[in-house]
C-alpha cells in the first residue's frame, strides 16, 4: 500500500514565496493568540535530555529515542520524543504561579515513525504547560481549555484568509466532545482511525476524550505513556480536512496525573518500576504541581490552515524514494 495519498487535481494554493510568508504568520499570530488565550508565556528548553532522569516522553512505549553518548559530561543524551514530563518540571523550576504557564517551540527526531503525508520523523509544536489548583481537575476544566485553544486556531485561520485570499479555509469554532467509549459504541466495526473520520464528517472540529485505557471491545483506541496525561482526564483535537478527506489530529493534551493516577496507569502499563526514577519520586512525593498540557503541531497546523496535502510541503525532512518521485511527478515542492 503505497504511503503518499494525492487527491486529484491538488495544487498548493500559495507560491513558494508566499508559502513561507504564510507559514511566518501562522508561527507569529498564533503564538500570540495561544498565549493570551492561556495565560502563558515563553522558555527555552532543551534538544535532549539525560536519559536517567526519565523526563523524555515515552509516547506508546515502545519508539526509540535518538542516543549518544557526552564523553565530557559522562551521560547519555536522548533528544526529546516530546516535552511533557519535562513542562511539569520547569513550572516549578521557574516558579510559575498558579493560573500561568509556559509554552515553548518543541523539535524532536522520531526515528521509528512510519512516514506519510501526516507524519515526519521531524517533529516540531508549540509545547505547552499550564499550572492548575487541584479543583482543575475536572472534565469542564479540560473542555474550557479546549474550547479556548479552538478559538485561538480559528482567529490565526481569519488572519491568514485577510492576507492570502487564495486560502479559503475555516475551521468549525464549536466542538464537538467525545470520549473514545462513545465513539467505539457508534462504530464497533470500524478501525480506531476510520471512527475518528466518519466523527470528524459529521461534526467538523472534535475533542474525543479517554485515550489510553482499554476500551469495552479489549482494545486501546490508541497508545498513551502512562505518566504523563491522567488517561481520564485527556484527549485529541480533531478537526476535519477537507484536502484529504479525513480526520486530522492538531494536538493532544490533558490535566496531567496525579500521584494516584501515575500509581494506577504504571500498573496498568506494567511498567511500576518507573515509579523509582527522580521525576516519577517527585511526583508521588507531591513536590511537582498540578498542570494541564499539550502540544499543538507547528506543521500540522501550517497543513491545514494553508490547504497542503502533505506535511513535507510546509517543512524540511527525509523522505523515501517513492515519496520523492510521487511528489515530483504531481508538481508538489517538498521542502
Amino acid at each position: 500500500m503505497s504511503k503518499l495519498t494525492i487527491p486529484s487535481g491538488y495544487r498548493m494554493p500559495l507560491t513558494n514565496n508566499e508559502l513561507q510568508r504564510a507559514i511566518e504568520l501562522i508561527h507569529a499570530d498564533f503564538q500570540h493568540n495561544l498565549t493570551i488565550r492561556l495565560n502563558l508565556h515563553r522558555v527555552s528548553a532543551p534538544l535532549f535530555v539525560d536519559g536517567r532522569t526519565g523526563l523524555n516522553d515515552d509516547l506508546n512505549g515502545v519508539e526509540r529515542p535518538v542516543s549518544f553518548d557526552i564523553p565530557d559530561v559522562g551521560a547519555q543524551g536522548q533528544v526529546v520524543h516530546s516535552l511533557a514530563k519535562w513542562k511539569r518540571l520547569a513550572l516549578k523550576r521557574y516558579e510559575f504561579k498558579l493560573g500561568t504557564g509556559l509554552y515553548t517551540d518543541m523539535n524532536a527526531i522520531r526515528r521509528d515513525e512510519t512516514v506519510d503525508n501526516l507524519h515526519s520523523i521531524y517533529v516540531d509544536q508549540w509545547d505547552w504547560e499550564k499550572h492548575i489548583d487541584v479543583r482543575n481537575r475536572t472534565v469542564q476544566y479540560l473542555k474550557d481549555t479546549v474550547q479556548d485553544i479552538v478559538g485561538a486556531i480559528c482567529d490565526t485561520a481569519s488572519a491568514l484568509r485577510n492576507h492570502f485570499p487564495a486560502l479559503s479555509f475555516r475551521p468549525e469554532r464549536d466542538v464537538f466532545f467525545i470520549t473514545t467509549q462513545e465513539l467505539e459504541d457508534r462504530w464497533p466495526e470500524l478501525s480506531p482511525a476510520e471512527r475518528e473520520t466518519e466523527i470528524c464528517r459529521e461534526y467538523p472540529t472534535v475533542f474525543l476524550m479517554q485515550i489510553g485505557g482499554v476500551l469495552n471491545s479489549g482494545a486501546r483506541h490508541d497508545g498513551r505513556a502512562p505518566d504523563y496525561d491522567d488517561w481520564t482526564l485527556n484527549g485529541d483535537i480533531l478537526m476535519w480536512n477537507p484536502v484529504l478527506e479525513r480526520a486530522f489530529e492538531v494536538s493532544s493534551m490533558g490535566v496531567r496525573v496525579d500521584a494516584a493516577a501515575l500509581k494506577r496507569q504504571l500498573k496498568a502499563a506494567g511498567c511500576e518500576e518507573r515509579r523509582e526514577l527522580p521525576f516519577h519520586q517527585m511526583l508521588l512525593k507531591g513536590e511537582l504541581p498540578q498542570s494541564i498540557g499539550g502540544g499543538i503541531g507547528m506543521s500540522r497546523l501550517c497543513m491545514l490552515l494553508l490547504g497542503a496535502c502533505h506535511i513535507g510541503e510546509v517543512q524540511a525532512s527525509l523522505w523515501d524514494e517513492e515519496t520523492v518521485k510521487g511528489c515530483e511527478a504531481a508538481g508538489i515542492t517538498l521542502l
